[in-house]
């Protein structure tokens, strides 16, 4: 475990072993159905699921754990115990010296199909693929951590996205959507693709740069943080004009785009203008938002 995270939550002194601290939440608006026990049941199951198992060797306080939703729509029941779903994924963690937490993951996963039997117990081996339930949560389980790693360490993440990737490879012949490189440019495939692509090592180091050298000290240095977030959103530019569209850029603007907006509107002239022409470049799509930044 990086040791500035260890010294960051040095006043909790019980240890655990888990590391996420997840809530789940189902939604079944869109599902005929009036079994209520079964998704109450559902949601409590995959709830400790997450927040049980042990994903990794480090040793994790209560105040270290990552905090994390999956919210799970419940679409259709094809089948008796089949269903269809989407499910959002949002992680975040705390910034150094305030009670702001900042969205590290950001994810709406729109092709997941699972079995859920009545009493199920959850149970995960990276020994091969188990089922679309617990291979996809143990997956996104291990992004989470890899994301959260990454914004305290350079490349820290590295061993978690492997695993990750372990899971995606045992999974691809599973017939289950999402898992293969021919389905949306925002899949599973091409999410885990992009962070162990050697293309994208200059937006993982400035996930690093953005959160430990720019978000923990902008409450004690905001000009100088603002200095450091702008000149990382223009690596991650240089990195979008060989790559736009990309999974990881999108992953990283729909988690930060209301945050870097709220950043710069306190900024100098010059440093709004800067902010407002890398940010344009990098998302179109979210000018509007950006125009909030010269106002």
């Amino acid at each position: 475990m990086n040791k500035f995270l260890i010294l960051y939550f040095i006043s909790f002194s019980q240890l655990f072993s888990q590391e996420l601290l997840s809530r789940v939440i189902i939604n079944t608006e869109k599902l005929q159905s009036s079994e209520v026990l079964i998704f109450d049941e559902m949601q409590n199951s995959i709830e400790q699921f997450l927040n049980n198992n042990i994903w990794t060797q480090d040793q994790y306080n209560s105040g270290e754990r990552i905090n994390c939703n999956f919210i799970i729509n419940i679409l259709n029941e094809p089948s008796p115990n089949l269903y269809e779903a989407t499910v959002q994924i949002v992680s975040s963690r705390p910034i150094y010296n305030s009670s702001y937490e900042t969205v590290l993951f950001n994810h709406g996963d729109r092709e997941w199909t699972f079995e859920y039997f009545p009493s199920q117990n959850l149970e995960y081996s990276d020994n091969g693929f188990n089922d679309n339930l617990t291979s996809l949560l143990a997956f996104y389980s291990y992004i989470i951590i890899g994301i959260d790693y990454d914004s305290f360490e350079k490349l820290g993440g590295e061993e978690y996205f492997q695993k990750a990737w372990k899971i995606l490879n045992e999974s691809q012949n599973s017939g289950y959507k999402g898992w293969d490189q021919f389905g949306s440019k925002n899949n599973r495939y091409w999410i885990c693709e992009n962070f162990l692509n050697p293309e994208f090592i200059d937006v993982r180091e400035a996930y690093y740069n953005y959160h430990l050298l720019g978000m923990d000290m902008f409450y004690s240095k905001p000009e100088e943080s603002q200095n450091i977030i702008l000149e990382n959103l223009s690596k991650i530019n240089v990195v979008n004009s060989k790559n736009f569209n990309s999974s990881l850029i999108n992953i990283f603007i729909n988690s930060k785009v209301n945050e870097i907006t709220n950043i710069f509107k306190d900024a100098s002239l010059n440093i709004k203008r800067d902010a407002f022409n890398i940010l344009n470049e990098l998302s179109p799509s979210n000018s509007d938002l950006f125009n909030k930044i010269l106002e």
